[in-house]
Order: structure tokens, then sequence, then C-alpha cells
């Protein structure tokens, strides 16, 4: 939610027609070429240290980012709109510059923030706080009037939610393991495993949800027209662009006073009708930044259904096996077969809004199949770290998590559901995907 465009040259100021949106989007979406640099954005909430149950005063937030602000750091520093911290990383040559950018600018905001009395926590969604907006900035206010049509899930998800978001190269233009093709597909498909080894978000207002990743719960309950992908049955270049034009307007921006917020307005439509103004070119790409898919085509492929993760370095694991499963052709071929009886539960519905998806957020890893196919990647990612030169802190890190979770088909979710209960509970016992939904097991 950190996107930003610029309307700052005449270019930007063109007007487009249909036909021109659809070939605009269609050639920006897939940056095509063999697979060379890899990114990450890293979501964190902020709170106190001395009780992290303590609401944080915006004041003490806007002298804690006025500190942070005068850093100098390689990755870009956002703010989101409950006040939570955004790294986002430069396109990095391998896994290990990636993750030594982004641990040093860590180590440099984490200083600061103590310094002022606060700490960044990996969770993703704040188990203990109702959503509350810091940031009062027009796209906010007209996202907010937006999502609220559709429940108080789409404030939760601004104000309370927190990820780590993966950012990959397209990958080549000709088809095979690490064409764009396979890539797109695989990301969908591979989105409820990675959904299910790292759900981090059992709790809101300190009760436990019934889902393991309340966060993604929050994107499916936001609807498909704004956080869903589109159909996977053609080609991903046609079906991106038709989703982009038939996707509704969010706002449609002013130079003074509150932005207009259209009811039903696609921007199919706009183009056609040129109401309540004709559409330009920097109208488009700000309406790109409004739509929140699980995997979103920026060129590179942004991969957003991964909850943020404990501990300092909790987010070196998700960046690495994902990194290892996209970028080795041995690995990919091997979580390319693990995952296609999975697509069977999708039903052919886009992501997210499928039982597939539903399940991985709901149950976690405690659902056998899932968690079948968790273990077969996460030992091919394993394998696949030495061959992309990761170094031993990264190999022993995944290996670590996958003992500690995957293999007994736990995930963080987990041990903040042991805590809440005040006890040491046996990890979860496996069962269909057609039985009881975790956390329908929580209360006697």
């Amino acid at each position: 939610m950190s996107d930003s465009v610029s309307d700052c040259t005449e270019h930007s100021r063109t007007l487009v027609t249909e036909a021109e949106v659809e070939a605009l989007v269609r050639g920006i979406c897939f940056k095509t070429g063999p697979p060379r640099t890899l990114g990450v954005e890293v979501e964190w909430i902020v709170q106190e240290l001395r009780d992290p149950r303590l609401p944080v005063t915006s004041e003490r937030l806007e002298a804690a980012y006025a500190a942070v602000r005068s850093l100098s750091l390689r990755s870009a520093l956002t703010v989101e709109p409950g006040g939570q911290l955004e790294l986002s990383s430069p396109p990095a040559g391998s896994l290990t510059e990636c993750v030594g950018i982004v641990s040093a600018d860590l180590a440099a905001v984490r200083a600061v923030l103590a310094g002022q009395g606060l700490a960044l926590a990996g969770f993703g969604a704040d188990p203990w706080h109702p959503p509350r907006r810091f940031l009062r900035e027009p796209r906010y206010d007209a996202m907010e009037a937006v999502l609220d049509r559709r429940g108080p899930a789409g404030r939760a998800m601004m104000c309370t939610s927190a990820s780590v978001q993966v950012c990959l190269d397209a990958g080549y233009e000709e088809p095979g393991p690490l064409g764009h093709g396979r890539r797109w597909w695989l990301a969908h498909q591979l989105g409820p495993v990675l959904v299910a080894a790292f759900a981090n978000s059992p709790l809101a207002g300190r009760e436990p949800t019934g889902w393991v990743s309340t966060r993604q719960r929050f994107w499916m309950d936001i609807g498909p027209d704004r956080a869903g992908a589109p159909p996977l049955n053609g080609d991903p270049r046609t079906g991106w662009a038709r989703h982009v034009l038939d996707a509704p307007v969010m706002c449609v921006r002013g130079e003074n006073g509150p932005w207009e917020v259209p009811e039903g307005l696609s921007f199919r439509e706009w183009t056609r009708t040129g109401a309540p103004r004709p559409p330009t070119r920097a109208d488009l790409d700000y309406h790109l930044t409004t739509l929140f898919p699980p995997v979103r085509p920026r060129g590179h492929l942004e991969l957003r259904m991964i909850d943020a993760q404990p501990g300092d370095d909790g987010w070196i694991v998700p960046l690495a096996v994902t990194a290892a499963l996209f970028d080795d052709p041995q690995a990919t071929e091997t979580a390319y077969r693990a995952v296609k009886p999975l697509a069977e539960r999708a039903l052919s519905r886009p992501a997210p809004h499928n039982a597939l998806w539903a399940g991985a957020a709901r149950s976690g890893l405690a659902d056998p199949e899932l968690h079948e196919v968790a273990v077969i990647c996460f030992t091919a990612a394993q394998e696949a770290l030495p061959r992309l030169g990761a170094g031993t802190a990264v190999t022993d890190a995944v290996a670590a998590y996958h003992d500690r979770y995957v293999a007994r088909g736990r995930c963080p979710a987990d041990d903040l559901l042991d805590r809440h209960h005040g006890t040491h509970r046996p990890h979860p016992r496996l069962r269909s995907h057609a039985g009881t939904p975790h956390g329908k097991d929580i209360h006697p």
C-alpha cells in the first residue's frame, strides 16, 4: 500500500482510451528475461517496549518516524495508514545481498526506535489493538470510504496488518520452469502453501479469530474486485489487462478538497463515458496501485500473501524459501509437481476466493494436503539454497523453521495460540480439509 505515482509530466496527463489502457497494461505487467534480481518488502507493527499491549500515541509515532527518516538507508521507508512501518529493498543481485541490505537497515531503524521506547513486532495482524488511522491523506480517506462499503475488514487490513512481500523477476518469455507463464501460475498455486506455512495472525482484539491467518481473511473479505486475482486459464497478460479494466475505480483524484469516490465505476466504463472527467495515463498508473491481488504483476511478480514473521530475522525464511522455489530450476520443478494436485481444490475460482486459499488461512498446516506439499517444498528449498549461494546462517534458519514448524504441522500462529491459552498445547492434529476448521476447537 506504499505505492506512489507521479503525474508531473505531460506524458502522464495524456488521455487514454480503452484500447490504449489494455495495450499499456499488457506492455508493463510482465518484463521478461532471465531471473536475476530479488527484493523484499517487510512491514512491522510498532509497539511500546515497556508493554506492547499499550497503544502508541500518534505523537510518539510522529516523533519516532521523524528520527527514523534522518537515517541513511538503502531500503525505501514508508509508513502505512495505521502507523505500521515498511522497508522495501532495492532490487538485489542475490539472496545474500538482499538479506544483507535489509538486515543492516532494520538494525539502524530498531536502534533509533529503541531510543524512543518503541520496537518493531512481527505479526500478520495486531493481536491487541483495534484499527486506528495514523495517516490522514486523501488516498487513505478514499480507500477507507470504499472498503467500508464491504464491512470492517478493509479498515483492519489498512491499520492492523503487516506482511513479508517477496518480489521476483517475471521470468523468461519462453515456456519452461522459469518462464513467466509457469511462474505466474506457480505463484497462485504455491501461495496457499506459503499462507499456511507462515500464518502468524490468529488473534484480533486479544482473542482467537478461528483463523491462523486472520490477515488473509481480511483480504478475502475485501472482495475479488479489489483483492482478487484474474482467472488463470489463459494468457497472463490478457487476463491481467482485462482484470485492470473491469476493476472498480477507487477514486477520482482532484486538486482541491476530498477526492471523489464513485460506486460501481470500472476503469473500462470510465474510459468509455469520460465521466466525471476523462481518465489520463496518470489515472491508470494510480488505478494499478489500488488493486491488491495476492500476486501483483508490476513488471516483476510481487507475492503478497505471507504474514509478517516473529523475531528480528524471521522475515528471512519466507524470503529464502520463496526465492529458492522460484529461481532454482530443480526446486521450481519439484514445487510445480507438488502443488498441481492442490489446484483441484480451487475449483477454477481465482485466488484467494476459493476453498484452497480459505483452508490455508483457516487451518494452516493442520490441513494434511497442505502439510504434505509444504514438507516437499521446504525440502526442495533447503537443497536449492546452497546452489543459489545462500550462506550458512540462512540455510540454518530455514532448516530450523522446517524442524520447528513445517515438519510438525505447525506455524507461528500456533505459538501465539499456545501463549494465549497459557499452556503448551500439542501440535494440531492433522485433519481432512473438509473437517473441523482450525480455531473451532479452541474453546471447549
